[in-house]
């Protein structure tokens, strides 16, 4: 047995007939604690408990779940730490996963049916970053069930590629919006990167903005931490002439598209733009058809 500190708090790693018991020291109340006698005390008292078959091993009931269940569970514990966005990812991951785990104990996954997922999904032509983000719900699904670090060795994240483009210089700019603002269906293509270009907004941002983040008294922009990747929270940004005229144009646009002023909760960027019923209370997709 071994006691031992983590941060300020007192931890036991101790093991009873084969089963592993790696957990934090907890008083009478269930709180963690920092005194080491009364750790001493309490971890000669689990070893009794698990000694008697009274004490589960952490992850052990976690590990025994059908797959199915347990990435459920493991995903419904994280909404509360992440992002929408994220959240939503990770449940397109995790429908991935359910397909070939099925309804298998986590338990019995070993570091061939990994390796044999891993094999399938690039025979199916995935690419190396989808397969990553696969692997980074699996592998949060195994470290609860403590199975891990029985595999983490053999399992590593997949090469890719980092390229990312090149900057355009500045008269390539403004040869593209000239060339985009000679042609109508290119518009809305070409307001989303004015405003990428003059305000540093990401895709996403852009894509989320709602006109109740516009303030035209002030000619700023309000990007909402719902909308971004970063974790400073919400942001002001200031726009300059060519970022207030984009945004100017846009409510004009919205105007013909609808026959009325823009609601508060409307989309900058409305969903389907340029089909026949564009729906301005949910944000566009993508940019392929912009």
């Amino acid at each position: 047995m071994a006691l031992f500190k983590r941060g300020k708090w007192w931890w036991t790693d101790f093991s009873v007939n084969g089963v592993r018991y790696r957990q934090p020291i907890r008083d009478e109340h269930g709180k963690r604690t920092k005194d080491w006698r009364e750790a001493l005390s309490r971890e000669k008292e689990l070893i009794a408990q698990a000694q008697a078959g009274r004490l589960s091993a952490p992850g052990q009931s976690f590990a025994r779940l059908a797959f199915t269940e347990a990435v459920e569970r493991f995903l419904a514990d994280r909404l509360a730490r992440i992002q929408p966005k994220t959240a939503q990812i990770e449940k397109e991951r995790a429908g991935q996963l359910k397909k070939y785990f099925g309804t298998a104990p986590v338990s019995r996954i070993s570091t061939d049916s990994v390796l044999a997922y891993i094999a399938e999904r690039k025979q199916a032509g995935t690419s190396n970053a989808t397969i990553n983000r696969d692997l980074d719900v699996l592998r949060g699904v195994l470290k609860r069930a403590k199975r891990w670090h029985a595999m983490a060795e053999d399992i590593r994240p997949l090469p890719m590629r980092h390229n990312v483009g090149r900057a355009l210089p500045h008269d390539e700019k403004l040869r593209l919006l000239k060339l985009a603002a000679a042609k109508p269906g290119w518009q809305n293509a070409r307001l989303a990167a004015l405003l990428a270009l003059n305000t540093t907004m990401r895709a996403g941002e852009i894509r989320g903005l709602r006109w109740r983040n516009v303030d035209l008294i002030e000619r700023t922009i309000m990007v909402r931490r719902s909308t971004t990747k970063t974790d400073a929270g919400d942001r002001v940004i200031p726009l300059n002439a060519d970022a207030w005229a984009a945004v100017l144009e846009l409510r004009e646009r919205a105007k013909l598209l609808f026959g009325r002023e823009p609601d508060t909760d409307w989309f900058v960027f409305p969903h389907k733009e340029g089909f026949t019923k564009p729906d301005p209370t949910r944000p566009m997709s993508g940019w392929r058809t912009a």
